[in-house]
């Protein structure tokens, strides 16, 4: 059974279900918990994906109480039913916690896709270090992306055969992706061409996204700070920014950008249409975790507007750049990535340190190696 909740949990979880979906050897069932609704529906609809259980939890003004109670509620009730002999979660949701805390009430087996990231500083980012850290105590299959992120869990006491490097499966999904847009004439992703090349006229554009929660308030508003001195002072640069729905994220965007000719605030995209910005861009401005895995396959440089992230591989090649919060930091090196050419062509010639898009397959392998799937006559 595979269980999530928001957008990137659907993203990353999706190529692992496809491959689930086509080896007979195993009955996939999926659970959401629609922790986010609108924006998880978006990306069930892209895979092609029909929950067989739906929790449905999201409730306008829940807090991080509401969600785990509810999940853990709701999940007594399907693991009965649906008896599921193992359960994979993905990444370092409030869901992810929750769900593992369940299937070890339950008896049930607990495979983490994306474990081992880690921060070292419990309020950075909040609430997910402290969910992915619980998860693996959890966690009987522990697929880590990269080396690092084994050494983390060996750090912590993990059983190393519990530990399989897979790369992320968000490469996979991304791949996924790009052949989808090449291939097929999506209305949404013909909608963002056309207003974009409106816009910046083939021009380049910077791709903004923000909404982590511990930069709500001061920092949030240093990075608003930032955008807006860097695109007063190049016209020609195009800024564009889906802005989240928190409020917490639209108050000060409103206020600080709204009325900036080359600012251009949109609201959220599909996976696809994003993919095809992300793309479209010159480099990304991003306090994401998940783009910091995306933006190198795509060969675009990201400034991540965060004090520390648990994706050091990006920091240690050079296809990231960790600016902070601090709009000053912001706009320098925004600058250098626009004068200085030599900078920004090498930053686009490192490879991806993140996977080379088979990491659903090797997940799937390995659980079949350790016992995990029907047994089937030769």
């Amino acid at each position: 059974m595979s269980i999530f909740g928001t957008r990137p949990e659907a993203i990353k979880l999706a190529p692992v279900i496809d491959v689930l979906r086509n080896d007979n050897r195993f009955e996939s069932i999926v659970c959401v918990t629609a922790q986010h609704r609108q924006m998880l529906d978006q990306v069930l609809d892209v895979f092609s994906i029909t929950p067989d259980y739906d929790l449905d939890i999201m409730r306008e003004d829940q807090d991080l109480y509401d969600i785990t109670c509810k999940v853990i509620q709701g999940l007594k009730e399907v693991f009965l039913r649906a008896k599921p002999d193992i359960i994979l979660v993905q990444g370092d949701t409030t869901t992810v916690l929750a769900a593992s805390l369940s299937a070890f009430y339950s008896g049930i087996t607990v495979g983490h896709v994306e474990a081992g990231l880690r921060t070292k500083d419990k309020k950075n980012p909040y609430p997910e270090e402290i969910n992915r850290r619980l998860t693996s105590v959890l966690t009987d299959f522990h697929f880590a992306p990269t080396e690092w992120s084994k050494n983390n869990l060996l750090d912590e006491g993990i059983i190393p055969e519990n530990i399989f490097i897979t790369g992320n499966t968000v490469v996979d999904a991304l791949f996924w992706a790009l052949k989808k847009i090449e291939q097929t004439n999506y209305p949404e992703v013909e909608q963002i061409k056309d207003r974009i090349e409106k816009m910046a006229g083939g021009g380049r554009i910077i791709l903004i996204t923000a909404h982590r929660r511990e930069s709500f308030g001061q920092p949030f508003r240093e990075m608003c700070q930032a955008i807006k001195l860097f695109a007063e002072n190049h016209p020609d640069v195009h800024m564009v920014y889906p802005v989240h729905m928190n409020p917490n994220v639209r108050e000060p965007v409103n206020e600080l950008l709204k009325n900036i000719a080359n600012v251009h605030l949109i609201e959220p995209l599909g996976y696809l249409p994003f993919v095809w910005l992300m793309n479209r861009s010159y480099l990304i401005l991003t306090d994401s975790g998940g783009i910091q895995e995306e933006a190198p396959s795509l060969s675009k440089p990201v400034l991540v507007m965060r004090e520390t992230t648990e994706r050091p591989e990006g920091i240690s090649a050079g296809t990231s750049i960790l600016v902070g919060r601090d709009n000053n930091k912001i706009v320098e090196t925004l600058e250098s990535f626009f004068t200085d050419q030599n900078r920004y062509q090498s930053v686009t010639q490192i490879a991806n340190p993140y996977g080379d898009g088979k990491a659903a397959q090797k997940i799937v392998e390995i659980l079949i190696e350790n016992g995990v799937g029907l047994v089937l006559d030769k």
